[in-house]
C-alpha cells in the first residue's frame, strides 16, 4: 500500500458517497487508475464495506451502556457459544474480547432504561459461560466513528 492508496482511503472515509471522478480527482489521479486501486483495496479486504453512520439518539436509541463480561470458563465450546449469542442480540452494537479481566465489553444501546433493563435481563444476563457482568452508563459519547488515520505516520520511537 503507497501514499496514493492512503489517500484514496483517507479521501472515502471522509466521504465514502463521493463519485469516481470527485475521488481520482482529490487523490491526483485519472479516472482509470484511481477505479483499479479501490477495486484493488476491495478485493484486498482493506475496504471491507460502505455504510452511513447514523446518529443514535435521533432514531430513538439515545441510551449507552458498556457492559464488562468476566466469564466463567474460557474453554473453545464456551467462548464460541457466548460469541455466537452476542452476535445474536442487535442492541450490542460492538463486543470486543479482552485480554485480562475482564474477558468482554459489550457496548449496548437501547431506547432508554426500561428497554435495557429488558435487554440486560432477558438476554444479557442469560449469556452462557458468564460469571459476573458489570455495567456503567455512558454519559456522552466524546470520540466516536472516527476514521481510520491512514494518511498519517506513527512517529517511531
Amino acid at each position: 500500500m503507497d501514499a496514493i492508496d492512503r489517500k484514496i482511503l483517507s479521501e472515502l472515509q471522509r466521504d465514502g458517497r463521493q463519485t469516481l471522478t470527485e475521488l481520482a480527482d482529490r487523490v491526483q489521479l485519472t479516472v482509470s487508475p484511481c477505479h483499479r486501486r479501490l477495486r484493488e483495496l476491495e478485493r484486498g479486504g482493506v475496504i471491507t464495506g460502505y455504510r452511513a453512520i447514523i446518529d443514535p439518539a435521533t432514531v430513538g436509541l439515545g441510551f449507552q451502556a458498556l457492559v464488562f463480561v468476566i466469564m466463567r470458563e474460557a474453554t473453545r465450546e464456551v467462548i464460541a457459544a457466548f460469541e455466537a449469542a452476542v452476535g445474536s442480540i442487535p442492541q450490542v452494537v460492538e463486543a470486543d474480547r479482552l485480554f485480562g479481566e475482564p474477558d468482554y465489553l459489550l457496548r449496548v444501546l437501547a431506547r432508554d432504561l426500561e428497554h435495557f433493563q429488558a435487554v440486560y435481563d432477558e438476554q444479557l444476563s442469560t449469556l452462557p459461560g458468564v460469571q459476573r457482568l458489570n455495567t456503567t452508563l455512558v454519559m456522552r459519547p466524546v470520540v466516536a466513528d472516527r476514521p481510520l488515520a491512514v494518511g498519517t505516520e506513527v512517529p517511531a520511537s
